[in-house]
């Protein structure tokens, strides 16, 4: 009976997108289950020669590619979500993208249909911040898919060194949180007529290069990041001095990190970012990634008011204002498509 009212469907409505969407509903949401899925990655034309050579680095030939679920870790979402990186470096564990869902549901505590945020992590080995942020997200009625970069989590491999996990593996990195868009868009309890994306710290620096690829989310949040990642690796404190010393025990030159960071500078796309669906979130007081660094993919982005928030703090105090970050950002993202605003009134 299924596949007859697809056939009906399809001579009705003379198209076959029609039997593709009744198929993937009829699809449960178990382990095991697997979606058809295909990139939408269109990067277009682009008339800056430095911005069109990063861009023919950083794309790939769009094509079909299979998500799965799998059974999640305690405390780590409902599924863990499966699928290729679109740029594999050649290591089977790396190369498959995991993404924690934490599914939206309804009173009745069944999985709903619902729009989507999928949320980029930090640099930290547990994923603390971007794990928070997603269930935040989540317990306001949104899909939050916490997408593991390369080397995290269901992805590490330890056999791959710090430099493969590190600079080097940004590229992926960037390629991945692009392909995710798609991959999220395949689920049939997910509305994708808006998917949101957010990064904080390294994941923020990931999602402002994703967003000048193209305009593949509809909603971009940034969160303790910027531009000139040059300066933040070799002039951030703390984190961002510990990548410095790692690379140079491995025996990575400054030109070589300074060519490495270059591949994925954000400020290289920024004039591409779509200003009016993107809010950036930084510390006046950010040692790590110096204010310097947000205020110029805030600048070259074009950012309107409202859209680039500077919180007191510096960026770990930026801590304490999460709710009121993960409120503004599901307010916008819950928002109807096209309508975008500035941040509420009682942000820092």
């Amino acid at each position: 009976m299924v596949a007859l009212r697809c056939l009906v469907a399809c001579c009705l409505l003379g198209a076959t997108a029609s039997c593709y969407v009744e198929a993937k509903e009829q699809i449960p949401l178990v382990a095991g289950a697997k979606f058809a899925a295909k990139d939408t990655l269109d990067c277009g034309e682009e008339a800056n020669d430095d911005a069109r050579e990063c861009l023919e680095a950083l794309r790939w030939t769009p094509g079909e590619f299979s998500v799965e679920l799998q059974p999640a870790e305690p405390g780590c979402g409902d599924w863990l979500v499966r699928f290729p990186s679109a740029r594999p470096i050649g290591n089977a564990i790396n190369d498959r993208v995991a993404m924690e869902w934490f599914a939206a549901r309804d009173e009745q505590g069944a999985v709903r249909k619902a729009r989507a945020v999928v949320v980029v992590h930090e640099s930290g080995k547990r994923m603390t911040v971007g794990r928070i942020i997603a269930r935040g997200v989540n317990a306001q009625g949104l899909h939050a898919f916490l997408l593991q970069l390369p080397g995290y989590g269901a992805r590490r491999d330890e056999k791959l060194s710090d430099v493969e996990r590190g600079l080097n593996s940004m590229q992926q990195a960037i390629s991945d949180v692009r392909r995710a868009r798609d991959a999220v868009a395949a689920l049939p309890v997910v509305d994708d007529s808006t998917v949101a994306v957010q990064g904080t710290s390294l994941g923020g620096f990931v999602v402002s290069t994703v967003a000048g690829l193209d305009h593949g989310y509809e909603r971009v949040f940034i969160l303790l990041a910027g531009g000139d990642l040059q300066e933040v690796i070799f002039n951030g404190a703390k984190d961002a001095a510990k990548t410095r010393r790692k690379l140079a025990e491995a025996g990575v030159t400054d030109e070589q990190i300074k060519e490495l960071a270059r591949q994925v500078e954000p400020l290289r796309l920024a004039h591409r970012i779509d200003p009016a669906a993107t809010w950036l979130y930084s510390g006046k007081y950010d040692d790590v990634v110096p204010p310097r660094c947000s205020a110029a993919l805030a600048a070259a982005a074009k950012l309107p008011a409202g859209h680039h928030v500077e919180m007191d703090a510096d960026h770990y105090s930026g801590f304490i204002h999460l709710p009121k970050v993960v409120r503004a950002i599901c307010e916008q993202t819950a928002s109807p498509a096209g309508d975008v605003g500035g941040q509420p009134s009682d942000l820092p």
